[in-house]
């Protein structure tokens, strides 16, 4: 039996030549775009094109108000010819050729700030998921197995008074450490630069990535993703975190090696792991679904409404720049 593929649905919004929108954004976006006077293209279904049909529909267009989920890459950026502009819909832009479009001329723009406080939010409920065990605690109840308190039912792990070892202290590192300040925890943290907030406010204490392994109770990772943070978390690394300790990831997933995780996590050579996000996105490494000490999440680190509406908005200032010829006012590769 044939799979029915459903038909393309794209739409012009007042299109002269104007922007194309990869994948539907909140309305937030849209409305700004046209209370601006932009016109712009989107594609209305929820799903990440194919690379022909994205360089189809960049064709004649100035700019693009892309996903982190959409690959920007040299073939993209060199096929675009009249692209001024890539706005991505994302305080990370690892999903564009940034070299490629800096050498052509073209202003890449990202969304930052708008999604500290909620990501931060998101990194403590996995803390507290985790280290309580609720998602399996929910399952147990849900089957009916629960018959009454037990002293040793559903044991899990304290978080008041631990240490909370932040690597990269930039803005979510440092709203996630704020947030400990409620639980009385010690905080180290891991940064190319000093975090005077972190280390007035709090007492943090600015260490090497192999004292806050050594010593934390619960590791949050906050760094972007780089060269040099790729596989940041290996084999090495995990041996150094207490038999005791969890891995928080709300960054990117490829900072952590997930083969060497899930090997850590069978063996209980760490207690626990919660990630929002992973190394093969949206695939996950082989055996980590059967783990009953890893809190899975499919990347809703920003998820509320206000926030993503925030984000679209943002995305779509950048854009408008962009169409009329302007620097936006989020960019990270021109001068």
């Amino acid at each position: 039996m044939l799979r029915r593929i459903p038909p393309k649905r794209w739409r012009n919004h007042g299109l002269a030549r104007g922007g194309s929108i990869s994948q539907p954004i909140p309305t937030a976006g849209l409305e700004l775009l046209r209370r601006e006077g932009i016109g712009f293209e989107i594609n209305e279904e929820d799903r990440v094109l194919p690379k022909p049909e994205l360089i189809s529909r960049l064709h004649g267009k100035e700019a693009l108000l892309c996903l982190l989920t959409d690959r920007i890459d040299a073939d993209v950026i060199a096929a675009a010819t009249r692209l001024r502009g890539i706005a991505n819909c994302a305080a990370g832009y690892d999903n564009i050729d940034l070299g490629a479009a800096t050498r052509k001329g073209i202003a890449v723009s990202n969304a930052p700030g708008v999604l500290t406080e909620t990501t931060a939010d998101l990194a403590w409920a996995l803390i507290l998921a985790v280290a309580r065990r609720i998602p399996a605690a929910d399952r147990f109840t849900r089957a009916g197995l629960f018959t009454g308190w037990g002293i040793m039912l559903m044991l899990g792990a304290d978080v008041h008074g631990k240490t909370l070892g932040i690597v990269g202290a930039g803005r979510i590192g440092t709203a996630v450490a704020v947030r400990a300040r409620g639980f009385r925890m010690k905080i180290l943290y891991c940064s190319p630069e000093r975090n005077d907030r972190l280390e007035r406010e709090l007492g943090a204490a600015r260490v090497d990535l192999d004292r806050l392994l050594r010593e934390s109770d619960f590791v949050s990772l906050h760094v972007p993703l780089t060269p040099e943070t790729r596989h940041l978390i290996g084999e090495r690394e995990l041996a150094l975190m207490k038999p005791g300790a969890f891995l928080i990831n709300t960054s990117r997933g490829a900072a952590i090696d997930e083969a060497a995780l899930v090997r850590a996590l069978r063996e209980k050579r760490i207690a626990g792991a919660g990630l929002d996000v992973y190394e093969g996105e949206p695939r996950l490494q082989e055996g980590m679904r059967d783990l009953d000490n890893a809190v899975l999440l499919p990347h809703i680190g920003s998820a509320s409404f206000e926030t993503r509406s925030r984000m679209a908005e943002m995305a779509a200032m950048n854009l408008v720049a962009m169409v009329r010829g302007q620097r936006p006012p989020n960019c990270v590769n021109l001068p």
